[in-house]
């Protein structure tokens, strides 16, 4: 005699007997697929963003945090950190550390300020358009080959990457003091400033609106890609409803983002300035200039998709993870774990390379203290990203978010009115905070 009532697979829909059924959100976070760690990271982020407004709303009767100008700022302010946050991501979850990215960034901006100053324009003329490409290629190369350097050191020579790392920090920055001999070196290349934003280091209104429109349309044709992929290796396709509020949440944070930047006018005095060197007529009413999306600001999105991608559909980036869950198992599996802590590293030096790009365009000057503490910044930032000290795991985009955070807070306490010794105990105080979460998370997840 058979059953005559046919089985149903379980599912979170329909759960097999004896269990409980799921809630909207688990069955929500389910079928999107969304981090629960980088939802928490948002969420804090907007509670950081609106305790700051409102008290200086209270305390000042003005809040000065979710405004246009501040927001501008601190995504330009994000930038540097932000870029090389990315780059630590990769050597935390092979479980090394950095502490010289600060002071390989100081000893770049060195290296392209005397290229911009000194070097080559004797050689090829005052303002040469190829003065800050040369000294941008000649920055970010230098970085490379530090890492690469340090990253030899680590592998080949069996020295903890602390210490290695840690007379990285000393000597690079000692570097930069013997080569400046301790003197500012300014201004740079006019185009070369551009790269640190500013009034005319922006892509203005229009150019803000056809790179919300470019990345609303790599948004939907993602998703759309993602789904052919899943359907041509016979994974489990996401709800069509879950696609496209995934779809809806992306082009609709763009183009806020669009709409906050342009949100952000010239002042008058540069707007004059701007009028009267191309000969145009400001009216009475004032003429209202849109600052648009920063270069450096852009700089970052293109450097976060490109370490995405390399991290989460290369062999490389298997490789990463392959070497932060177990490196013997890697070793034994045949995975050059020496080469690849090499390139990890030199990869590491040239973002650092980069940053300095925009750190020192953004000074529009090169100083041998430029970076002072940034590795701190840096590791916290992907620390409070979800990258977890005990390798294996990390994402590139959590490592950013980890970076706004970071600076989101220094730029508040600013605002109200704290000192540089508080300032230093909070941010200490999350890092800590952030080690802390990490172990109960991982704690939780076995």
């Amino acid at each position: 005699m058979t059953d005559s009532t046919a089985s149903t697979p379980a599912s979170p829909s329909n759960p097999p007997p004896g269990t409980d059924r799921p809630g909207a959100w688990s069955r929500f976070l389910t079928a999107t697929e969304l981090d629960t760690r980088l939802i928490g990271m948002v969420a804090a982020l907007a509670l950081i963003w609106v305790g700051f407004h409102m008290y200086g709303a209270i305390v000042n009767n003005f809040g000065a945090f979710l405004t246009p100008r501040n927001l501008w700022n601190l995504s330009v302010q994000t930038s540097s950190i932000g870029i090389m946050a990315t780059g630590m991501v990769l050597v935390i979850i092979t479980r090394h550390i950095d502490l010289s990215v600060g002071s390989i960034l100081g000893f770049c901006a060195i290296v392209m300020g005397m290229l911009q100053v000194y070097i080559l324009p004797p050689i090829l003329g005052l303002g040469h358009p190829l003065i800050w490409i040369i000294a941008v290629l000649a920055g970010i190369l230098s970085g490379a080959i530090i890492g690469a350097f340090q990253g030899s050191l680590i592998a080949y020579g069996a020295i903890p990457a602390f210490i290695v790392t840690l007379g990285g920090l000393l000597v690079w920055r000692g570097a930069a003091f013997l080569i400046a001999r301790g003197e500012t070196i300014s201004p740079v290349d006019s185009t070369f400033a551009l790269l640190g934003g500013g009034p005319y280091g922006a892509v203005g209104a229009t150019g803000s609106w056809i790179v919300g429109l470019i990345v609303c349309g790599g948004i939907i044709f993602g998703v759309l890609n993602g789904r052919r992929q899943r359907t041509k290796f016979q994974f489990k396709q996401r709800p069509v409803w879950a696609d496209s509020f995934l779809a809806l949440l992306g082009c609709g944070a763009t183009i806020g983002a669009v709409i906050l930047v342009n949100s952000y006018y010239w002042p008058r005095g540069i707007v004059n300035q701007w009028a009267a060197a191309n000969d145009v007529v400001v009216p009475e009413t004032g003429l209202q200039i849109s600052y648009g999306f920063a270069i450096p600001v852009l700089i970052l999105a293109v450097v976060a998709v490109g370490m995405n991608f390399l991290l989460t559909r290369t062999r490389f980036g298997r490789y990463v993870f392959a070497i932060g869950g177990n490196p013997g198992a890697a070793a034994l599996a045949g995975i050059d774990t020496k080469w690849m802590t090499v390139k990890i590293f030199a990869i590491m030096g040239g973002l650092a390379g980069l940053a300095s790009v925009v750190a020192s365009a953004r000074l529009n000057s090169a100083t041998n203290a430029l970076g002072t503490l940034d590795e701190l910044y840096v590791i916290a930032a992907a620390v409070i990203g979800g990258t977890s000290l005990a390798g294996g795991v990390g994402t590139i985009f959590g490592a950013i978010l980890g970076a706004l955070v970071m600076q989101s807070l220094q730029s508040g306490m600013v605002l109200i009115g704290f000192d540089a010794g508080m300032q230093q105990v909070v941010v200490g105080s999350v890092l800590v905070l952030a080690v802390f979460l990490d172990i109960l998370y991982r704690r939780k997840s076995k």
